[in-house]
């Protein structure tokens, strides 16, 4: 039996796996057309958009034609697309939701053969649907926590660039070519766009749509002040670049000081998945009556409740803002 049960979950593993590899690997060419369609649609976004710009957002979510027009009826669809974007991730959201689902079905089906309990597998299974977004989500903070590093470099190169006096558009081109992604390829796009014809305050607002950080946006904003009412860039560029230093010294002064909390409470959280898991390899007679018994099925649902909801109110608490 539990031989069968081997051979049974490592057919679905591989069968999980060769699907993910279906769903994930895409053609470069695929690739490449996207972005460009991507930076048209933000580039129209700020104008007034034409019938034929208007075929052309409307992208498409899926491959599969039931599942996109299933997306498109909701809006979330759209904000996940932008966050796949803003990871730097050519994934449609369609291929997004079936890989969750790959995954769900899978522990779904490998928890209902071993523990036969309905509400354990719900309670696998479900968490298990959201670890694709998960891991974007994580690839989304760490890309944006790479732009936001090097931006005071970006600020410091357009400065120096415009005393030597050249253009400000120069000077994002000079960005582009002499830093590294994220930030490269970014203000590569808002080069790109103002150079074919996009109006620079358009190009400049896209890129805030697509990279959501504040000091971006004290950036963006003083320079636009700067272009309507005039004044010198490159004194507003450097105390531009000092504000931001400021900022970013006082965000590691917050991380310093509230580290023994989030340290508290990475242990609180996993504590109790820790201990259930200690109490099966040590004593499994102990934990099996939560797993066969209804009653403690019932705890083990509650339990995973209540410790979502204390993982959301720890991580606010934890979280402080600059």
């Amino acid at each position: 039996m539990q031989l069968l049960l081997a051979g049974l979950t490592f057919i679905m593993v591989l069968a999980a796996v060769g699907i993910l590899v279906a769903l994930t690997v895409g053609s470069q060419p695929g690739n490449i057309i996207q972005g460009r369609l991507e930076a048209i649609e933000k580039g129209v976004t700020f104008g007034k958009p034409s019938l034929d710009m208007v075929l052309i957002r409307d992208e498409l979510m899926s491959s599969i034609p039931a599942l996109n027009r299933f997306l498109q009826r909701f809006g979330w669809s759209s904000r996940l697309r932008r966050v796949i974007s803003q990871a730097g991730m050519r994934m449609r959201p369609g291929k997004l939701v079936l890989l969750g689902a790959v995954l769900a079905a899978v522990v779904f089906e490998g928890s209902r053969i071993v523990y036969d309990s309905p509400i354990l597998t719900l309670i696998l299974a479900v968490p298990t649907f959201f670890l694709p977004l998960g891991f974007v989500l994580f690839k989304r903070s760490r890309r944006l926590h790479a732009f936001e590093s090097q931006f005071p470099d970006v600020i410091g190169l357009l400065c120096r660039s415009v005393r030597a006096g050249h253009s400000f558009t120069a000077g994002l081109e000079t960005v582009a070519e002499d830093l590294s992604d994220p930030v490269a390829g970014e203000f590569r796009i808002a080069f790109d766009e103002q150079r074919f014809g996009l109006p620079i305050r358009d190009a400049l607002l896209g890129l805030c749509d697509r990279i959501p950080l504040v000091d971006l946006r004290f950036f963006v904003i003083a320079l636009l002040v700067q272009k309507e009412t005039g004044g010198n860039l490159a004194e507003i560029l450097d105390n531009l670049a000092h504000v931001i230093r400021e900022r970013s010294r006082i965000r590691g002064e917050v991380r310093t000081r509230t580290a023994q909390g989030r340290l508290t409470a990475a242990i609180l959280i996993f504590m109790p998945v820790g201990m259930l898991v200690l109490l099966k390899l040590l004593n499994p007679d102990y934990v099996n009556i939560l797993l066969s018994d209804p009653l403690g099925q019932y705890m083990l649902a509650g339990g995973a409740i209540l410790q979502v909801f204390g993982t959301l109110v720890l991580w606010k608490i934890v979280r402080i803002k600059v």
